[in-house]
């Protein structure tokens, strides 16, 4: 069953999840990669993968009726505090919900990155592309909640968790050690770990591994 959350505008700030929404979030994530994997070629990068499920996700949320969000393609983050051309990053699926609407720096980030097994330079690439860019503030700065979606090239998923997190604690301290959470029939595993951003602010992150193996 879809996970659904009311029409109607949600709290202030708008940075902001309920625990709905953040479930919704997760789910449309699965339902998105479940219902793009037959389009996904082996050895396809992790660029084109994204922008088959963006689209997955786009025609799941269709089907589910799932009005008070929207899905956006890769959101160019801008410094508004200075009069330059330069881009602060892309994320790589952005999501609004309604009480988000209106506002620019408001909305739900999900980097993606592509990871297995065995494969060192991927797995670090995840948390110093991909994680890092929560914790210094590029992305989401100040917000409540981010999300990390992992493709496992290479499983078994509890490999790629453990490589994964014992880099995050190096390079984080052990606080921000990753915790299992609830797990979804579509996902390989669902983590749970809170960061500290560069300006002080604790931002709460999601990691979706997803089997993206020639197997799956």
């Amino acid at each position: 069953m879809p996970l659904l959350t009311p029409d109607v505008p949600y709290g202030n700030p708008a940075f902001a999840l309920t625990e709905d929404q953040v479930a919704t979030v997760i789910d449309l994530v699965c339902q998105g990669v479940d219902e793009a994997r037959s389009a996904i070629t082996s050895g396809m990068l992790e660029v084109p993968a994204t922008i088959i499920i963006r689209k997955a996700m786009r025609r799941v949320k269709k089907t589910r009726r799932l009005t008070n969000l929207q899905i956006r393609g890769e959101h160019e983050l801008d410094n508004m505090a200075t009069t330059d051309a330069a881009i602060l990053g892309r994320i790589d699926i952005t999501l609004q919900f309604l009480h988000q609407f209106g506002d620019e720096d408001a909305y739900v980030a999900v980097e993606c990155k592509r990871v297995g097994a065995g494969l060192s330079a991927l797995n670090g690439s995840y948390v110093a592309e991909g994680v890092d860019r929560f914790v210094a503030g590029k992305y989401s700065a100040g917000h409540e909640w981010g999300f990390m979606l992992g493709y496992v090239l290479v499983p078994p998923a509890a490999d790629v968790v453990d490589a994964i997190n014992r880099r995050i604690e190096k390079t984080y301290g052990s606080t921000a050690k990753l915790t299992p959470d609830s797990a979804h029939l579509l996902a390989a595993a669902i983590l749970h770990g809170v960061l500290i951003q560069s300006s002080g602010h604790t931002i709460q992150l999601k990691h979706i591994l997803v089997n993206l193996s020639e197997a799956a």
